[in-house]
């Protein structure tokens, strides 16, 4: 019986590797429901990376099975093996093909930073005295010193090669703080505490951060960028997909850092412009009370029945708790 060379062996084997790396690479369920622009460029790079990874696993657990068979001790078997102490072009291949891949993927991520508008972070100027301007700001006026002015982005990812040069749909003014996230439109003065969008809009987040490193994250979005204290980043993109996603820190930030999360609500326009012009008028009848009514008027358990209401607690206890006081 005619024996079957080991190149032919090879490369079926070869053949066997590529196909099944290839199918898992593309096929798996590893990643959230894409659901910005920039998903796509991210799932593409990791797609390539996860199907290199399972060839390499392939190939080198593959190998040590083959070996575990065909060189294992046998029986009776008590001579020397073969003196091997080196193949030089064996070692020149398995050490060209990792340079050639790794350089390779270094060409890609660039491009694909590049694409997602990594290059090019040039945010608007904004500052906290604007913000305490805002009506309904009543919240953000108070995470910020006032006369702290801050500069134009030039950390994060900011316009894509497409939107370069282009202004921003919709701005937003994002603040980190232990543990929290602050969501402020300066074109309508809403203060949130969930960021909500309109699909299909360049949308700019300008972070920042009250007290520590934060870094926020929207897995959906396989977008993640630090908030850092007094150095201002920008995140910039376009959500495709309607729904309510959520908003991780991602960055160690205190004893409650796994608390720190919210959501992006992904509304149609009709939707966010509805939400929009509820809460203007929401939170300017929030001001104008405010402002009418004289704390000193009123007794502790009128002035502290907004915030324990939020927190479930009933007028009868907040009462009882009073007078028993």
């Amino acid at each position: 019986m005619q024996q079957v060379p080991v190149s032919l062996w090879t490369l079926v084997a070869g053949i066997v590797v590529t196909a099944i790396s290839i199918w898992i690479g593309h096929n798996h369920t590893l990643m959230p429901v894409q659901a910005s622009l920039q998903a796509p460029l991210v799932d593409g790079f990791f797609n390539v990376m996860f199907t290199i990874a399972i060839a390499f696993f392939l190939v080198v657990e593959g190998t040590i099975l083959v070996f575990l068979v065909k060189f294992r001790h046998r029986r009776g078997d008590d001579t020397d093996g073969l003196p091997i102490e080196g193949n030089v072009p064996l070692e020149i291949f398995w050490t060209a093909i990792p340079t050639v891949i790794v350089l390779g993927l270094g060409i890609y991520s660039v491009d694909v930073f590049n694409q997602m508008g990594g290059f090019e972070p040039a945010g608007h100027p904004h500052s906290a005295a604007h913000v305490a301007h805002q009506p309904g700001t009543a919240l953000a006026a108070t995470l910020s010193d006032a006369s702290e002015a801050t500069t134009a982005p030039t950390i994060g990812i900011g316009a894509s090669p497409q939107t370069l040069n282009k202004p921003a749909d919709l701005v937003v003014d994002v603040k980190g703080i232990q543990y929290a996230w602050i969501f402020n439109y300066p074109d309508s003065g809403i203060t949130s505490g969930e960021l909500h969008i309109p699909v299909g809009a360049d949308v700019q987040l300008n972070l920042s951060a009250q007290d520590v490193i934060h870094s926020f994250w929207v897995p959906n979005f396989r977008l993640k960028q630090d908030a850092l204290p007094g150095i201002p980043t920008e995140l910039r993109f376009v959500a495709t997909k309607p729904g309510t996603y959520p908003v991780v820190c991602a960055e160690l930030c205190g004893g409650y850092h796994g608390s720190m999360r919210t959501q992006v609500i992904v509304h149609t326009p009709e939707e966010y412009d509805s939400w929009r012009t509820e809460n203007q008028i929401a939170q300017q009848q929030n001001l104008n009370q405010v402002v009418a009514i004289n704390p000193a008027d009123l007794s502790t358990s009128e002035f502290l029945a907004p915030h324990t209401h939020d927190m479930g607690i009933s007028a009868a206890t907040l009462e009882s708790v009073v007078m028993s006081h």
